[in-house]
């Protein structure tokens, strides 16, 4: 049975959420950060704790987020002006012994510009009720929460004002969410009904105009293009099956990620972008660059960053506890075997997952990056995504290398080169010299002593020509055999920023 969360029934929960401060600084300022963090870790006990005489707040708090049964009266009083009997005919709470229980996750959450709320089914450990013990599997249509795939995704989308955004795939609404924030029009869609009742609920309570559209894949927008496309689809890989809406496709493998890359650049405007989490195999014997790379359509800049790679048996026992299915039970050693034994038939040794960035261009050529960066870094990728863009076109208008040498560049502030010597009879001799970029991706290059000399002289007052010119004067190198060898090398630099033209820096 769907949720019924009118127009109404959100104005009058959205006013009991005000009047009692049930927001993202609202829990936190009550919670304060040990609790909150215990929170966050699905430790009950703390937040219990130290809501035990917060009034409202602390009864919403207990019954939304840490799924307990709240005394009738206190329940009745913290959702005012929110009727009892709406609240549990519009199933948002269910009768339980004691009292009341949420039958949905209804969380505060924010960015820096403010607090959101978002509805979801509860998750695993919170389920409870006749055939839905706590910890037992999730049902078919379960519409997963604020989840890290989703939190990744968030940081790893570039937040450039856009006129059109599609969220293909919108769960519970949180990209949506996010978009609404730079999108002047936002379009969701899901082929899961409960998904879109629940999302429609998320947008009436935030007040925000987001269209929603069901059906499969890009079936609902055939015909439109966008300014920005962002997706977190089903990408868990294995056999073909849907046991779960939110990760299950029904296609083997890695398909499902292959196919949103291969149509979602035909959805996009011209110079429109697209940004999603994906999956894909690494098979025996093939390079998984090379696997991603040829899901491409031409006329599209790509670049896939893979930040972890886990072994099949890992991957099966994290997606089955994800879903509230114990590996040592019956059902999940039937499970397990099942996938593990579709790894084992496709030679899969590893599952690589990370993010796709595409922008659709329309011309013959395509730049596609393929990294991999599973180092730890601090920065979120979604302005790297945005400046990555913006290098790739800089470079496709100066694609020959003349171009490049008639460029000034500049080394941007955040570059910093790193020596490592050895002590030798003439004193410290240079082991490794490395350029490295301390925000972004945190990214590193080595260099020789001849491109060390060049950068120094990269602050956008000669052009990179004569740069070299000088340079080949200073250690008697031919200058064409210095400028063939330089060229590659500097356009490497300009792709990961750590040169960039020089009026980009004077216009910052």
């Amino acid at each position: 049975m769907l949720p019924e969360l009118t127009d109404e029934r959100c104005d009058r929960l959205r006013d009991a959420f005000e009047t009692t401060g049930y927001d993202a600084d609202g829990v936190l300022k009550l919670l304060g950060p040990a609790a909150h963090a215990a929170l966050g870790r699905g430790e009950p006990e703390p937040v219990r704790r130290v809501t035990r005489d917060a009034g409202a707040l602390g009864t919403l708090i207990r019954m939304f987020l840490l799924g307990d049964v709240e005394p009738e009266s206190a329940v009745r009083a913290a959702l005012v002006p929110l009727d009892l009997d709406d609240a549990v005919s519009a199933g948002l709470l269910a009768d339980a012994e004691g009292g009341l229980r949420a039958k949905l996750d209804v969380r505060p959450y924010g960015d820096d510009r403010g607090s959101w709320w978002v509805v979801s089914d509860q998750d695993a450990e919170l389920r409870r009720g006749p055939g839905a013990e706590r910890g037992a599997p999730l049902p078919s249509e379960h519409v997963l929460g604020i989840g890290q795939a989703s939190l990744s995704l968030v940081r790893a989308t570039p937040r450039r004002p856009v006129g059109t955004l599609l969220d293909l795939g919108t769960g519970c609404g949180v990209q949506a969410l996010h978009a609404t924030r730079h999108a002047h029009r936002v379009t969701a869609t899901d082929v899961s009904q409960r998904a879109l009742t629940l999302a429609a609920a998320t947008f009436r309570l935030n007040r925000l105009d987001v269209e929603l559209r069901r059906g499969e894949w890009f079936t609902p927008v055939r015909g439109r293009r966008f300014d920005q496309v962002v997706c977190n689809p089903p990408f868990v890989v294995g056999p073909p099956r849907v046991e779960y809406v939110y990760r299950d496709s029904g296609l083997a493998g890695d398909y499902a990620s292959a196919l949103v890359v291969r149509q979602l650049p035909a959805f996009l405007t011209d110079g429109g972008s697209g940004h999603m989490l994906a999956s894909w195999l690494h098979v025996r014997g093939q390079d998984w660059a090379e696997r991603v790379a040829s899901w491409l359509p031409p006329g599209v800049d790509a670049w896939f960053v893979q930040r972890d790679v886990a072994d099949p048996a890992h991957y099966v026992g994290t997606w089955l506890r994800d879903a509230g299915v114990d590996p040592r039970s019956p059902l999940g050693t039937e499970e397990s075997a099942r996938w593990l034994d579709w790894f084992d038939a496709n030679d899969v040794e590893g599952i690589g997952f990370g993010f796709v960035t595409l922008r659709y261009h329309g011309a013959t050529d395509s730049d596609v990056v393929c990294e991999d960066l599973r180092h730890a870094y601090d920065d979120p990728l979604g302005p790297e995504a945005a400046a990555w863009l913006d290098r790739v076109s800089w470079l496709r208008l100066h694609p020959g290398p003349d171009d490049l040498l008639a460029a000034r560049l500049a080394v941007p502030p955040s570059v910093v080169l790193e020596e490592v010597s050895d002590p030798s009879p003439e004193g410290w001799a240079p082991v490794v010299r490395r350029l490295h970029r301390t925000d972004g991706p945190g990214w590193q290059q080595e260099v020789d002593e001849l491109a060390k000399a060049l950068l120094a002289g990269c602050n956008g007052a000669l052009p990179v020509g004569d740069l070299l010119t000088l340079l080949s004067a200073a250690y008697d190198q031919p200058a064409d055999a210095l400028a063939a060898a330089a060229v590659p090398a500097v356009r490497e630099l300009v792709r990961h920023g750590m040169l960039v033209p020089a009026e980009w820096l004077e216009r910052a």
